[in-house]
């Protein structure tokens, strides 16, 4: 029975593609004002659904029902015209483009056939204030950081009259005070009356969000319950079983220093960088967003440069800026992006599994295909890839499958110290602790890891040593025993706080060199 309500029905949907079922007799609902969350593993069928919602793939079977009318959905414009608007993982905006311009593309108001700039910017002006974000309309997208690219999807989907707003992993790259920021305006939007699918795979959220849940598992809707249900009940839902401990780290003796970091610095952006990495250890790298993480990392891997200091691997240094010499030393990086950076996505699982023992399969500039068909058949089997087969292309992969490739193709080579660099960002809870144990593997065998993430449970969860940056320094280092979500963060605003106490006592001391601290604080 339909609620009277119902702004959005789907009965029996299924869709494949060549040897996968991605879709099989799926129902879900929604109703006006209200947020329904969409759970399910990667690969659960979650994205194939929404996309079937914006028009980019069409069912095989079953039917789309709008305010209580069936309906087909053949592309972008006819969700836009049905009034469903979708924000996807990977933001879809111009950034050479000003945000008025983003906001209104293909859609910008014209005075006596040109466009009317001045009543474009003001109404995306209007827009961005009933999103909540202060950004000047003028401004180009490329020069907004992550949480105001949101706001400004956000704000293009209400130009559309958006009635039904579809959120994929909107939080997954948000700072704890730019979620709740989000929320407020999702909460809004609700009472507004708009009808949202919210997919998360942080199942904190689900409760403090949600209204209804909807679960997937293996293509299949498996069941609907209230949005406070019990996680250890959503995760048996999800995964089919139950997952007895979230973060399982087996602990051992750490062994000889395999990477040391010695006065790493690059102006402006880190200083003074100094650590070493064990085998048998994880050491976690804590911090803020901008405290310089991912900057450091990829210095040490040799992608990025750096103005002083030394990196050494198993007691050798390494060149600077040379990822070549980086991997000949069994470096590993798995990046932040694995889309842009991690993966060829045209290419298929066994081409990127293959992509760094490419050159030492090669003989006389000939590959040996059926050893790198062997031996990525083999990796990918014991990373348990959900996929078609090796020659599928590895864009099809849902998120943690396409992350398992990423770190396959390190792990194929006898990689000594693996830097993760948010390694379970956006990735469901089962395939998060194979991960983990993937950790636990390498770590058994004498290698190391090093890990950045912004979940700081999983920090504190699956390192042996965390080390904590604070605007481009290290604050401090804690044990495993020592390392508290307060003790991380205390030094994690630790330089922040000394920036501000000095910049205030400096002010009260000389009122008339106020402007030129804060300029050099800046």
């Amino acid at each position: 029975m339909s609620h009277p309500d119902e702004l959005l029905r789907i009965e029996g949907i299924r869709k494949t593609f060549p040897g996968v079922v991605a879709l099989d007799s799926v129902d879900f609902a929604l109703r006006r004002g209200e947020v329904h969350v969409l759970l399910g593993e990667n690969g659960a069928g979650k994205s194939t659904l929404i996309k079937m919602l914006s028009g980019a793939y069409r069912p095989d079977e079953g039917r789309i029902l709008v305010d209580g009318a069936e309906t087909r959905i053949q592309g972008a414009q006819d969700a836009e015209r049905l009034g469903i608007a979708t924000i996807y993982q990977e933001f879809n905006l111009v950034p050479d483009l000003t945000v008025a311009e983003n906001i209104f593309l293909g859609r910008q108001p014209r005075r006596f056939g040109l466009l009317d700039r001045k009543r474009m910017n003001a109404d995306a002006a209007e827009l961005l204030a009933r999103v909540g974000v202060d950004v000047d309309p003028r401004t180009r997208v490329r020069d907004l950081g992550i949480a105001r690219l949101q706001m400004v999807e956000i704000a293009k989907a209400l130009s559309l009259d958006a009635r039904v707003l579809i959120m994929d992993e909107p939080t997954a790259v948000l700072t704890t005070e730019e979620v709740e920021k989000l929320f407020r305006i999702v909460r809004r939007l609700r009472d507004d009356g708009v009808g949202i699918v919210f997919i998360t795979h942080h199942l904190e959220e689900i409760a403090a969000l949600g209204d209804r849940v909807t679960v997937l598992r293996d293509g299949r809707s498996v069941d609907q319950v209230p949005a406070n249900t019990p996680e250890d009940h959503l995760v048996r839902l999800m995964v089919g079983r139950s997952i007895e401990q979230q973060y399982p780290r087996e602990r051992a003796a750490a062994g000889a220093p395999l990477l040391r970091v010695s006065g790493l610095t690059r102006a402006g952006v880190f200083h003074d960088i100094d650590f070493e990495v064990r085998a048998g250890e994880v050491v976690g790298l804590a911090g803020l967003v901008g405290a310089g993480r991912t900057e450091v990392v990829r210095a040490v891997f040799g992608a990025d440069p750096y103005d002083l200091g030394s990196v050494e691997v198993q007691g050798h240094p390494l060149r600077r800026q040379d990822v070549n010499a980086a991997m000949d030393a069994g470096l590993g990086l798995v990046p932040e992006d694995r889309k842009g950076q991690g993966l060829v996505l045209d290419a298929t699982v066994q081409e990127n599994l293959g992509l760094v023992t490419l050159g030492r399969s090669t003989r006389a500039g000939f590959v040996d295909r059926a050893g790198q068909r062997r031996a990525a058949d083999r990796i990918s089997g014991q990373l348990k890839v959900r996929m078609a087969g090796l020659h599928q292309q590895v864009r099809t992969l849902s998120g943690g499958n396409q992350q398992k490739v990423v770190i396959g193709k390190w792990l194929l080579a006898d990689t000594k110290v693996l830097i993760l660099d948010e390694p379970t960002r956006g990735i469901d809870v089962g395939a998060k602790v194979e991960i983990y144990q993937l950790i636990n593997e390498l770590t058994a065998s004498g290698h190391a890891v090093l890990m950045i993430s912004s979940d700081l449970p999983e920090v504190l969860g699956m390192s042996d040593r965390v080390l904590v940056m604070s605007q481009g320094r290290i604050a401090g280092e804690l044990s495993a025993q020592e390392a508290t979500q307060d003790a991380v963060m205390a030094l994690a605003v630790s330089a922040t706080a000394a920036t501000d106490t000095a910049t205030t006592n400096s002010a009260t001391t000389n009122s008339a060199a106020k402007d030129v601290e804060v300029s050099r604080g800046h």
